[in-house]
């Protein structure tokens, strides 16, 4: 039985700017992550699984529960079936197999136990042996970890996924059993402003964010129920439209992901990105250094190796808004540039 065609990434009608964060997320996952934040019906979730669909496969182990990677975290491997599978010999090689880009949806009612991995105790009292039970975030290692409601979360298991998204590793502590594993994946966090707002800790912790909305032009409107109709109608006829402008897309990803180690950023760019966090008022540091790794992604995303004015520009909208100093009761910027000529707040700051 042949599986139903995703929607198709490049077939989704504007919300330009939360697209372009989720692709710069899958360049660099480095970037710690998007929060989108907007109202129900706005093609979130819709983007993520076309994103993750056009993505190259990845290699992983056979029957590894931890996903990964045969080239670069052998050695891991042999640790981690040595703590959870003792008395397997380390010259039994494992099989590999490849496969898609998962999203792995995280449960709002989901408790640290289950994001993290505990103990099998059903196994424990079976065999008398202990054993892990893997966690969210093991399912998680490179692939895109989906978030609805994130603001609805508990704020501990909120802290426990960004401080993930930012290590890229999990560590496991339960009933004498200690150990860590690679945990790197694109974060993907959605909650409408409504339903009530996250702390600003844990909205800091986001490396992007974009405000998106319904469409408001008629012709975009329409464009959007022609395309859904004729994708209901017939999936595979659909996506095969679609297919060559996805294939470039994929590989415009695959591209910037080798180039972006390879992308320079001048010094004078660097007080620029510096000015523009001081002019807006924003707190500590990591505004700055995300707005960097920012603007090299763009630049490499873009096919160059030197990021440029504009890079900063763009990366200011996607990082800047929610770290931006509020009064009470004030809602998240939505143009920084906008904040940025404003003299009473770079004078107040400066």
């Amino acid at each position: 039985m042949n599986k139903r065609p995703i929607y198709p990434f490049t077939a989704i009608v504007g919300q330009e700017k939360m697209k372009l964060a989720l692709m710069l997320n899958v360049i660099n996952p480095g970037l710690s992550g998007v929060l989108i934040r907007g109202e129900k019906g706005t093609a979130k979730s819709t983007a993520v699984r076309a994103l993750a669909d056009i993505l190259p496969e990845i290699e992983v182990f056979a029957e590894d529960p931890y996903q990964l990677d045969p080239n670069q975290e052998y050695a891991a491997y042999l640790t981690l079936r040595g703590i959870l599978q003792p008395g397997t010999p380390e010259t039994e090689q494992p099989d590999i197999v490849r496969r898609k880009v998962r999203v792995v949806e995280l449960p709002v009612g989901a408790t640290e136990d289950r994001v993290v991995g505990t103990m099998d105790l059903e196994h424990a009292l079976k065999k008398g042996e202990k054993r892990v039970d893997p966690g969210i975030l093991a399912q998680a290692h490179r692939n895109i970890l989906y978030v609805d409601e994130v603001n609805l979360l508990d704020d501990h298991v909120v802290d426990v996924l960004l401080d993930s998204a930012a290590m890229g590793v999990n560590t496991i502590e339960r009933e004498g059993v200690s150990f860590s594993h690679p945990a790197r994946f694109t974060l993907v966090g959605t909650m409408n402003p409504e339903e009530g707002e996250l702390r600003p800790q844990l909205l800091d912790r986001f490396g992007l964010c974009v405000h998106i909305e319904g469409i408001q032009t008629a012709a975009d409107r329409v464009a959007i129920m022609e395309r859904r109709v004729a994708f209901d109608l017939d999936p595979e006829e659909f996506a095969a439209r679609w297919r060559e402008e996805s294939q470039a897309l994929a590989d415009r990803i695959r591209i910037a992901r080798s180039l972006y180690p390879e992308v320079e950023v001048d010094r004078p760019l660097l007080f620029e990105i510096a000015d523009y966090c001081l002019e807006v008022g924003v707190d500590g540091h990591r505004g700055d250094i995300i707005m960097l790794k920012t603007a090299k992604t763009l630049a490499a995303f873009d096919g160059r190796t030197e990021a440029t004015s504009a890079d900063i520009q763009t990366a200011a909208d996607l990082v800047l808004p929610h770290r931006v100093r509020r009064q009470p009761l004030m809602e998240i910027a939505d143009n920084v540039q906008a904040l940025r000529r404003q003299p009473s707040r770079s004078s107040a700051h400066a």
